[in-house]
Parts: C-alpha cells; sequence; structure tokens
C-alpha cells in the first residue's frame, strides 16, 4: 500500500529519475554515439551494410533506435492493462529495468565485425529504458495529489540531470586523463551505466509497492487470463478516452512536439560532429553537460511558471522557444561558440517541457486505479512520434545528402505541435488553462 504525499516515497520515486537518466545521457547522448560515429566510420567507412542495402551510420542508428520505440508503443498498452488488473506495476517496471541496464553492459562487448548483433543490444537497452518508462510514471499520480505533480514531476527529471551528470564526470575522469595512474577504456562506460541503473534503482525498488489498492478482480474469484485481462483494462481505458476531449487534444499536440524533443535529444551529437566545425570531442561532451546542467534550473523555472500562468500557457511559450532554436540552428549553428548558444537554450527548456508534460497529463487523469493503462496511452503518442521523428530525421539525410536539412523538419514538427496545443480546452483543472 503507498501513502499518498508521503515524503519517503517521492524520494524514493524520483530515485529512479536519478538511477535511470544515465541511459540517455550517457548511450544516447554522450559517449556512445561518438564513439559509434567513430567506430563505423574507422572500420566500416561510415556505411553500414544490412539486408542487402547500405545505409549512412548515423541514419542506421537513428533507425535502429526508431525500431525500439515502435517496439514499446505497441507493447506498452497491452503489458500496462495487464499490469493494472494484476496489480503489477513493479514487476514490468523491474523487467524493463533490468533489460535495459543488462543490454548496456552487453554493449562493452560491441564490435563492428558483428555489427547488427551489436545494434542488437542498443536495441533492447532502448526497449527497456522507454519500456519501464510507462510503468514509473504511472505512479505519479498515486504518489501525490495533482497539486504536487508539477513540482515532483521537475524534481525527478532535475534528480535525473544530476546523477547522471555525476557519472559522466565520473567516466571522463576514467577515460580521458591519467590521475588516477591510468586510462580506462571508453566501453567500460557502457559496463557502468548499467551498473549504476540497477543500483540506484534498488532504492525505488524498496519503498514502492505494486499497488495501491487490492485486486478487486482476484478477490471476486474471477478466472480470466491475464493476456485476456489486459486487452480488457486496455479497452475500458481507449473507450473512457473517447469521452475526454482536453486529453485526447493534449495527447495529439504532445505527439507533435515531443516528436521534436526527442529528436533533437538523440540526434544532437550526430549533427554536431557532421556540421560543427572544429569542434572536439571534449568540448561536444561539455556542451552536452552544459544542457544538464542548465537543465536543472529550466525545470524548476517552468514548474514555477506553470504555477503562475497554467500548464497549458506555460508549455506553449516553452514550444515556442523550440522553434526559435531549431531555425536558429539551421541558420547559424557552424561553429563551437555557436553550438553553445544553443546546447544552453537546449537545457532552458528541455527539461522543463518533459516534467511539465508529465504533470500535465497526471492532472487530466479522472479517479482510477489503471494509471498504468491511461499512461500507456500517453507512452505510444510518444514512442510512436519518436519512432517517425527519428526516421524522418533519418531519411532526409539519406536523401539529401546533408544532416542539417534535417532540421528543417523539426521546425515543421514544433510548429504543428503548438497549433495543436492551442487547441486544448482551457478549462482549469489543477492548474491547467
Amino acid at each position: 500500500m503507498i501513502l499518498k504525499n508521503d515524503k519517503k516515497t517521492i524520494r524514493a520515486w524520483t530515485f529512479y529519475d536519478w538511477a535511470n537518466s544515465v541511459y540517455p545521457l550517457v548511450i544516447s547522448s554522450a559517449i556512445f554515439p561518438i564513439f559509434y560515429e567513430k567506430v563505423t566510420k574507422d572500420q566500416l567507412g561510415g556505411v553500414i551494410n544490412f539486408c542487402g542495402g547500405e545505409f549512412i551510420n548515423t541514419a542506421f542508428y537513428g533507425y535502429v533506435v526508431a525500431l525500439s520505440y515502435l517496439i514499446v508503443a505497441f507493447s506498452s498498452p497491452l503489458l500496462s492493462g495487464m499490469a493494472d488488473y494484476a496489480d503489477s506495476k513493479k514487476k514490468f517496471l523491474q523487467f524493463f529495468c533490468y533489460l535495459g541496464s543488462v543490454c548496456c553492459i552487453a554493449l562493452y562487448f560491441f564490435s563492428t565485425e558483428h555489427i547488427i548483433l551489436s545494434m542488437c543490444a542498443l536495441l533492447f537497452a532502448s526497449v527497456g529504458y522507454w519500456g519501464s518508462l510507462v510503468f514509473y510514471n504511472a505512479y505519479l499520480p498515486e504518489i501525490a495529489d495533482a497539486d504536487q505533480h508539477d513540482k515532483i514531476s521537475a524534481r525527478g527529471f532535475s534528480m535525473g540531470y544530476i546523477g547522471s551528470s555525476l557519472l559522466l564526470i565520473v567516466i571522463l575522469l576514467l577515460t580521458q586523463s591519467s590521475m588516477f595512474g591510468f586510462k580506462m577504456p571508453i566501453r567500460y562506460a557502457f559496463a557502468l551505466t548499467g551498473i549504476w541503473w540497477i543500483a540506484f534503482a534498488q532504492i525505488t525498488f524498496r519503498r514502492l509497492s505494486s499497488s495501491t489498492t487490492k485486486n478487486e478482480a482476484k478477490e471476486e474469484g474471477k478466472t480470466k487470463n491475464l493476456f485476456g485481462s489486459g486487452y480488457s483494462e486496455l479497452k475500458h481505458v481507449w473507450d473512457d478516452l473517447k469521452h475526454r476531449l482536453q486529453l485526447r487534444r493534449f495527447l495529439a499536440s504532445y505527439f507533435m512536439y515531443n516528436m521534436g524533443v526527442q529528436t533533437v535529444m538523440i540526434m544532437a551529437v550526430p549533427f554536431a560532429a557532421k556540421e560543427v566545425k572544429g569542434l572536439e570531442t571534449s568540448n561536444l561532451i561539455v556542451s552536452i553537460l552544459l544542457i544538464q546542467f542548465v537543465g536543472v534550473a529550466g525545470a524548476f523555472l517552468m514548474s514555477r511558471l506553470s504555477g503562475l500562468i497554467g500548464n497549458i500557457k506555460a508549455l506553449g511559450i516553452t514550444i515556442f522557444i523550440w522553434i526559435g532554436i531549431c531555425v536558429y540552428t539551421y541558420l547559424y549553428v557552424y561553429t563551437p561558440m555557436q553550438f553553445y548558444i544553443t546546447a544552453a537554450s537546449v537545457g532552458l527548456v528541455m527539461g522543463g517541457i518533459q516534467a511539465l508534460s508529465r504533470s500535465t497529463y497526471s492532472k487530466m487523469l479522472p479517479e482510477t486505479k489503471d494509471h498504468a493503462s491511461y499512461f500507456s496511452f500517453y507512452d505510444v503518442s510518444e514512442k510512436i512520434g519518436l519512432a517517425i521523428g527519428t526516421t524522418t530525421f533519418g531519411l532526409i539525410e539519406d536523401l539529401t545528402g546533408g544532416i542539417r536539412n534535417s532540421v528543417l523538419s523539426l521546425i515543421v514538427i514544433f510548429i504543428i505541435g503548438f497549433l495543436l496545443l492551442l487547441r486544448v480546452p482551457k478549462q482549469q483543472v489543477a492548474g491547467i488553462k
């Protein structure tokens, strides 16, 4: 049984952000993409051969990540329905956590001689990370009242930025300097990421229970199979969403603008490596750390702004800033200093839009115990959008031969997301206006 508004429970919940955020920083953003780009360029000439076709290495990377999003998008609704029926959110959270972290460790063995097998480790590390978030996010409405969601969501993302940055600094000290008398091969960074993820997740697992209520279906002695029951839970939530205009329109907007946000986070390093002249690897990592630390302030800033003007208006301002960042990047980012300006700007709005999106959706939910099922639709919107965004980014690069041209697609995506947000009903619900 989870105690609502309990400080220890809330702190334990936020620690999963501390634990798992090392994946998007080390594996998705800072270390692995640079490692992958260098190794595949040096050993394969920047071209991946797969199923009789040739793909630019960064485009192929985007396709693999997009596939992971589709796997999560199509599996999480049914799995979340099963979790709600069986009161087993914690077990599903643990499964995806261990899947992702073990696959991060497996990236230590990355080899261009077995490139497809190596990319499978990346694929399932991504599935583990994104799959676990479905069940992790579903706890937010259960651990606190709606008026606390903005603050707690921001705290979670801030914990993630701080924790992941700390590990990245440790990795840089071990791999880039000889202050300890040796230099650790960069491959160990992937293993450290998986170990960090598993270790700190235990703080969350010890405190969070599987449910807040007893399973009524079990008490009544129903004998439905879990698969069928999961489908029934999913259908129930889908039917309910049809009558909730605010939720539906918010999901449509979130689908678009988050597509842009996540694509930027994944493709920023490949863009900088190819388009920014004179940007050394160390400078690139410093810029990523800049994004992380500015993101801490950005998350709390957006939380305060939402308290003053409401969630929808705060999100609208944030999306408008994202549009400006993409326009500036396409037109002006060619030097390291220009890239640093972009990095600082991204950091300011990245954490804010993610934290605020999560809390806004949780506030819109009806009174229910099926939180995992409702958050699975949030997750589907996110993952399908991510798959389309990264695939589009890679296709434009493949077709035009230039990754800069792909930034134009992001501008369009954010504009559509902003216009759709304007259509979300502004009735005031726990600060939403």
